[in-house]
This record gives structure tokens, C-alpha cells and sequence, in this order.
């Protein structure tokens, strides 16, 4: 394998005001727009298992209740090029059926296409884990992929 799945089959992002989020079977990634110049110590991050909060320059970006459960200890942030916030959140549902449809319970919902599109990468994710001998960054998906897709784990070998 030449590099991680997500690194080679691309992402699906949600676009949102402030930047963009978008997720794997492990992690969810947020991206934030700031002002060029901004420094670290203009960011206030608060990162809990169910909460997030954010501010740039002692103006609220993004605040309120994670989508699901995340673990807290492992979340982290970091400021490229004085211009973009990344946030990684580490998941602690990791199967292929815990698709993310919105960041935080109420708001940055991915739209119905979006979401079809996180489910189906996703699925792909689970199917390369699951044969590390294969190459499914080019493969397409279709038919039952909800929730993970079929279950083959119980298949007479």
C-alpha cells in the first residue's frame, strides 16, 4: 500500500461558512478560515468528548454539541500558515455506519448528497481495512451502503 486510504481516494468536505469539515472512520477534520497574521495565542479551543468551542481574536466561530461521542484526550488543533485552523477529532464509535451527517447536533449538516457521498467513502474505508491486500482508492460503490454496507464478517471462509 502506498499511503493511508483516506490520503489516496480523496475527501468529501461539507462547506460551511468558516471552512469546511469532513471525516473518516476514525477522525473528523475541521478546517477554519482566518484572518492572514493570526497567531495562536488569538485562539481560544475548548475540545471535550461531546463539545466544542471556538474563537478567533475573542469572536465566537463555532460553538455547541458534537454530532457524537469523541475522545476528548486525543482531539487536537493546530494553526498553518497563520491563515487555517485544523482541528482533528478523534471518533469513539469508529464503524463504517457512524457516518457524521452534521458536525454539531444542530447545525453544519452535510446535505442529502454530501452525506451519500461521506457513507460511501466510508464503506470503502471499512472494505480496505478489512483486505489490506487491495486497492479500493478508484473503486466505485453502489447498492447497500448504508450504515456501513453488508456485513460479511459472518461468511464461511
Amino acid at each position: 500500500m502506498s499511503g493511508p486510504f483516506e490520503e489516496r481516494s480523496g475527501v468529501v468536505s461539507c462547506a460551511t461558512p468558516w471552512g469546511c469539515w469532513y471525516q473518516t472512520l476514525e477522525e473528523v477534520f475541521i478546517e477554519v478560515q482566518v484572518p492572514p497574521g493570526t497567531r495562536a495565542k488569538d485562539i481560544q479551543c475548548s475540545l471535550q468528548s461531546r463539545h466544542l468551542a471556538l474563537a478567533v481574536r475573542g469572536q465566537e466561530v463555532l460553538k455547541g454539541r458534537l454530532f457524537d461521542c469523541t475522545i476528548a484526550d486525543e482531539g487536537t488543533w493546530t494553526l498553518e500558515d497563520r491563515k487555517l485552523i485544523r482541528i482533528v477529532l478523534m471518533k469513539t464509535n469508529r464503524d463504517a455506519g457512524n457516518c457524521w451527517t452534521s458536525l454539531l447536533e444542530n447545525d453544519y449538516a452535510a446535505d442529502p448528497w454530501v452525506q451519500d457521498q461521506m457513507q460511501r467513502k466510508l464503506t470503502l474505508e471499512r472494505f480496505q481495512r478489512e483486505n489490506p491486500g487491495f486497492d479500493f482508492s478508484g473503486a466505485e460503490i453502489s447498492g447497500n451502503y448504508s450504515k456501513g454496507g453488508p456485513d460479511f464478517s459472518k461468511l464461511e471462509k
